[in-house]
């Protein structure tokens, strides 16, 4: 059997961590907590209940927020829809306009292209070469009409980490809209605190910190008086923004998970940061290596390079069985297109296409950089090789 490619594709989904994992297991056998969270009426439910409590208080301490900010959710992206069309929904006769970027995530774009064909309009702004989001003109984009501005907090592709506090902040004096930041990769990669950034709404999820998929939160903001209008109906749970049985097990985990994540960010930035520069040391001594969003503030979790001179598609094929890599988001895998984030960044069709993004997290190690090195330094010379044959007809 030959052995499992090396995995440095942690922005995209993450193993769960064993604490997690055993936190979790408890929740789920007859000998643990296994009661309908819902259910006052007897003893199974209100344990259950408690450590969901429990774990909702978890999630606020490790962004900033307060336990009864938290609504639960599948994940960020369900997270996403909730804070975009529930705003949309609750303040239609203040306005219908809606500002964001064209690097955001799917999950954001897509529904505003949804409210879009309702009949809103949606600005979508350009950041800079670099990735990077000038706050003075998100804030020039607010108008009258503007219920909700829409900024991701760290880029999923390029690890490029906007200004999110001074964008609210200057959002506030231009007008009266929500501010919704998506923090799906920022939890355990940088400092998330919502009460400091002031914005109204954020988006979580656990497994981008070792927490379990299919689990997440929308944190929003009692303080700041925000409100929604649910997008699913059929129960009070989650003060009535969610309903549905909440699953004890998937909120327990991502507590965990982020509690911890917010134990280690310390420690583990350092590292990661280094392990970062190593493989970006020994990619760029190739020459014709572009580093996307270098220029930017950045996560070091996140490492996008592009490569000349080659084929994109070839290229995955030929890192593939011995690296876990991506081009881009895992929710746009699935697509041949070059990278949209990369495209709105300026990068022209063939070099975006080129492109791989590493990832690296909690179990990533030197060995593991070196081998990926090696490996793509190997492809891309091969690869540039038979390209330079074929251009000279040989």
């Amino acid at each position: 059997m030959s052995p499992s490619p090396v995995y440095l594709d942690y922005a995209a989904t993450t193993p769960v961590a064993p604490e997690v994992a055993a936190r979790m297991t408890e929740c789920l056998t007859l000998d643990g907590t296994f009661g309908n969270p819902g259910s006052a009426s007897h003893a199974y439910g209100e344990e259950a209940s408690a450590r969901v409590e429990a774990a909702r208080a978890q999630v606020a301490d490790a962004v900033g927020a307060q336990s009864a900010d938290v609504v639960f959710t599948s994940g960020a992206t369900e997270a996403n829809n909730l804070a975009i069309f529930g705003t949309a929904q609750y303040y239609q006769e203040a306005g219908r306009h809606i500002v964001t970027a064209r690097t955001e995530h799917k999950s954001v774009l897509d529904p505003c292209k949804e409210l879009e064909r309702r009949g809103w309009s949606i600005t979508y702004l350009v950041p800079g070469a670099d990735g990077a989001l000038d706050p003075a003109r998100v804030a020039a984009a607010v108008r009258p009409d503007t219920v909700l501005v829409s900024i991701m907090h760290v880029n999923n592709e390029t690890g490029v980490i906007a200004d999110v506090g001074t964008i609210a902040a200057l959002c506030a004096r231009a007008g009266n809209a929500r501010i919704h930041v998506d923090a799906a990769q920022s939890v355990g990669k940088c400092e998330v605190d919502f009460a400091a950034l002031d914005v109204d709404l954020l988006s979580v999820s656990a497994h981008k910190a070792y927490g379990p998929k299919g689990a997440g939160a929308l944190i929003v903001s009692r303080r700041r008086g925000a409100h929604l209008m649910p997008i699913l109906y059929g129960g009070g749970q989650e003060g009535g923004l969610r309903p549905g049985t909440v699953a004890t097990h998937q909120a327990v985990g991502m507590g965990a998970a982020f509690e911890l994540a917010r134990a280690a960010r310390g420690s583990e930035h350092g590292r990661i940061a280094a392990l970062a520069e190593r493989l970006w040391d020994a990619l760029r001594a190739m020459g014709g290596v572009v580093r996307n969003g270098a220029a930017a503030a950045r996560v070091p979790h996140v490492l996008n390079v592009s490569f000349e001179g080659v084929e994109g598609e070839s290229l995955l094929a030929a890192v593939q069985p011995q690296l876990a890599v991506s081009t881009g988001s895992a929710c746009t895998s699935a697509t041949q297109d070059a990278s949209y984030v990369l495209r709105a960044l300026g990068r022209d069709d063939r070099l975006a296409e080129s492109s791989l993004r590493f990832s690296l997290g909690r179990f990533t190690s030197e060995a593991d950089i070196d081998t990926a090195a090696a490996v793509v330094t190997g492809a891309v010379e091969r690869l540039r090789r038979i390209a330079g044959r074929r251009d000279a007809g040989t």
